[in-house]
């Protein structure tokens, strides 16, 4: 479905002298996601060295550690939509700075599973608040015709945040003799100290985000939605000066006016106009995890183990995975509105389907080592041009103001929770199905997501939220 902008509200002119204000606040909001990829991504390198600290052995318990942070995820993004509606965007952003920072500190700490594991939840508490709040409020303060690549900033910064994480573990961790016994390893300092120091080390951007979030101004959609219009135009004027102020408060207000409730309730959620666009939101949601990427991400370690990789060259592996994440990301800063969400998406999502049935096959055929790298690469590039950002601005965009917060939070409590079922089960499919099984599995869910994009999934370029929401509600369920 192609929307068409041009009624009233398009507010996509914008003052040019106040497009650095637009970018420092979105950078801001957008240290949110740093912080989620930071701390969803430190745990890789750590992995087989806590584990030798604590004496994990059992696949069930190497399972819960990795994805303890998924239960935090899936209650914070749970919560997040309440909690945004009634203190606001803002207060939010400063808790999840916060859960992070105890994160960092209280895992460094740990001296035993259980407390660890109870550190991890808590800085999910922190990802699943940022994850759904970071691209939320970006989406809120941004002009319609530039807000596809200012909420793509939130996922430049998720993988500037998984990069910055894989090049400290690398730069922290000492070389690991060739083939070293688990008695030698247990006594190295990677293993008695290291790890914490990589834990440790996300402090440092959390605390960096916990004092910015303080100065940016609150979202000016929940400013006008709470009544305090005044504030709303002073932070719109800031934006984009007067006359867009103007224009987009009164486009705001007409909206938010023939839908006077302050906040959405879950039973909003269900209503038979809605329903369509919250089915799009939440497959979009599950299908970006369950492509299977983030496996790449967390296990690292045994992926390229398992081609054929020692140690340390499995921990320059992972910077390159990282590297080629970044370079991509600002790609499709670039793309995401020219090309437009719905074509990124589907190559996204057909691009993977080809990628992983060849990872199969490499893995089938035994031919491991730098091919399987190349097409790990290649997955990672197609997922960071594609589904990884521009799923994040879909959820952020395709949902009505009076529901929105909620209906974000929902998308990413699902988002989460196939996160977790994801990365629990893959040890499970790895010793079952094998490499090659697993990989094949997953280009199965991106051949089904492929026809999903196809036929449900609109597109949204240039589209202000006001217009959205009128054409959305009036045709959910078009094609």
């Amino acid at each position: 479905m192609q929307i068409a902008d041009g009624a009233p509200g398009d507010t996509r002119v914008v003052h040019a002298d106040s497009g650095l204000y637009i970018w420092l606040i979105c950078m801001v909001a957008a240290l949110g996601g740093l912080l989620f990829g930071y701390d969803w991504v430190v745990i890789g390198g750590a992995k087989l060295f806590y584990e030798t600290y604590f004496g994990v052995h059992n696949p069930v318990m190497s399972g819960w550690l990795m994805s303890a942070a998924l239960v935090g995820c899936i209650v914070g993004a749970a919560l997040a939509g309440m909690l945004a509606d009634r203190f606001g965007r803002r207060a939010i952003l400063i808790v999840s700075a916060a859960l992070f920072l105890i994160c960092a500190f209280g895992t460094a700490w740990a001296n035993g599973t259980g407390i660890f594991a109870t550190f991890r939840i808590i800085g999910g508490l922190g990802i699943g608040l940022a994850s759904s709040i970071s691209p939320l409020y970006i989406a809120e303060v941004s002009p319609a015709a530039h807000r596809g690549r200012f909420v793509a900033i939130n996922q430049f910064t998720i993988v500037v945040g998984v990069l910055l994480a894989q090049s400290v573990n690398l730069w922290i961790a000492r070389p690991v003799p060739p083939e070293v016994d688990t008695h030698a390893l247990l006594q190295s300092w990677n293993v008695q100290h290291g790890w914490r120091w990589m834990f440790l080390s996300g402090g440092v951007p959390a605390a960096l985000f916990f004092v910015l979030a303080m100065v940016i101004p609150e979202s000016p959609r929940w400013l006008s939605r709470r009544g305090r219009h005044d504030m709303a135009e002073q932070v719109l004027t800031k934006i984009g000066g007067e006359a867009y102020a103007r224009a987009s408060l009164a486009a705001i207000r007409t909206v938010q006016e023939a839908t006077s409730a302050v906040g959405a309730t879950w039973r909003d959620l269900l209503s038979r106009r809605v329903r369509p666009i919250v089915v799009i939101g939440v497959t979009l949601a599950v299908f970006q995890q369950w492509c299977g990427i983030n496996v790449i991400f967390n296990y690292a370690q045994d992926i390229f183990a398992s081609a054929g990789f020692d140690i340390n060259e499995g921990l320059r592996s992972i910077v390159a995975t990282g590297s080629v994440n970044l370079l991509f990301t600002l790609l499709a800063l670039a793309l995401v509105d020219r090309w437009g969400r719905r074509k990124l998406m589907l190559i996204g999502a057909g691009g993977l389907f080809a990628v992983y049935l060849l990872i199969g096959g490499a893995y089938a055929l035994h031919v491991l080592g730098l091919p399987v790298l190349l097409l790990v690469l290649a997955a990672i590039a197609i997922y960071a041009t594609t589904l990884a950002p521009v799923t994040w601005v879909l959820l952020s965009e395709i949902f009505p103001d009076r529901i929105r917060a909620q209906a974000v939070a929902l998308s990413v409590f699902w988002l989460w929770t196939a996160c977790f079922v994801l990365t629990y089960t893959f040890p499970w499919l790895n010793t079952h199905l094998g490499p090659a099984g697993s990989f094949w599995l997953y280009g199965l869910i991106c051949g089904a997501g492929f026809l999903f994009v196809l036929r449900r999934v609109p597109e949204t370029a240039g589209v202000s939220l006001e217009v959205l929401e009128a054409h959305l509600e009036g045709h959910a369920g078009v094609h």
